[in-house]
């Protein structure tokens, strides 16, 4: 099939091809519900065949014959190399350090990368709480890259997050609260951390001091829109223009292939 510029995308089909594009060939992806499971399926029927899934369930390297509805679905197990439980799919692969990608999500994010899934406000007396880490601080940790996709908003992208759930590149160091690099709190344990954020208006890269900059926007955006959705002063000026548009290819194979029944695209 040519491989012309698709017209009529939606934003989730942009989501899930720019994650996609995060994948090499033969990384191994520990990959969650929903867009990163569109975005390692998508990548594998494209031009990563050798890719290989680990779901957090326990089932690694499954070829499923249709998308999956969750991470425990028994058909993420179909032609599964290994099928056994969520402490094979942890310690038996992710803190032996076979993971090369870790896909994520989290309610909030701030500068240096650090991810809340945990509470909002407070953690003695919050205003809203949330279902926890899950495994969000292992994978951030152990992966030795991970992508954040998130929902692009000013109160999501903060200086500061209101709890960290997942260390990014730059954390308080105890006692004094000095944001400092995660190499000197962590020391020789310093593995992983975020490579990239990927939102409904950008892809976001960190520079060489653990700090968020925008690296490509999204078609139907500017980067000063994508600046004043932050709650801090977004680096702009390395950003390399537009993000790449979805291919014909890319997006018959997302609807035809990776999800014909419409669990997660629209």
């Amino acid at each position: 099939m040519a491989k012309n510029y698709a017209t009529n995308y939606k934003p989730v089909d942009l989501l899930a091809v720019a994650a996609a594009r995060e994948v090499n060939d033969g990384d191994v992806v520990f990959a969650g519900t929903g867009l990163p499971m569109l975005a390692i399926l998508l990548a594998q029927v494209t031009d990563k065949p050798n890719a290989v899934c680990i779901y957090e369930a326990g089932s690694v390297d499954g070829r499923a014959l249709d998308l999956p509805a969750s991470v425990g679905d028994s058909r993420c197990a179909w032609q599964a190399s290994i099928a056994a439980g969520l402490t094979e799919a942890f310690y038996g692969q992710l803190h032996c350090g076979y993971v090369d990608l870790g896909f994520l999500g989290g309610a909030e994010i701030d500068q240096y990368g650090n991810v809340n899934t945990t509470v909002v406000g407070d953690y003695s007396a919050p205003s809203k709480r949330f279902t926890g880490s899950g495994g969000n601080p292992d994978i951030n940790s152990f992966a030795k890259r991970t992508v954040f996709i998130m929902v692009q908003e000013k109160r999501r992208f903060k200086e500061h997050v209101d709890y960290i759930t997942s260390p990014g590149w730059r954390l308080p160091k105890w006692p004094s609260g000095e944001f400092v690099h995660r190499r000197e709190v962590f020391g020789k344990f310093a593995e992983g951390g975020p490579t990239a954020v990927i939102t409904n208006m950008g892809v976001f890269r960190f520079d060489e001091n653990g700090v968020i900059y925008l690296d490509t926007v999204h078609p139907g955006f500017t980067a000063e829109q994508v600046k004043d959705n932050c709650s801090f002063d977004l680096n702009i000026s390395r950003c390399k223009g537009e993000t790449e548009k979805p291919t014909e290819e890319e997006i018959y194979l997302l609807y035809n292939r990776v999800d014909p029944e419409g669990i997660f695209l629209p």
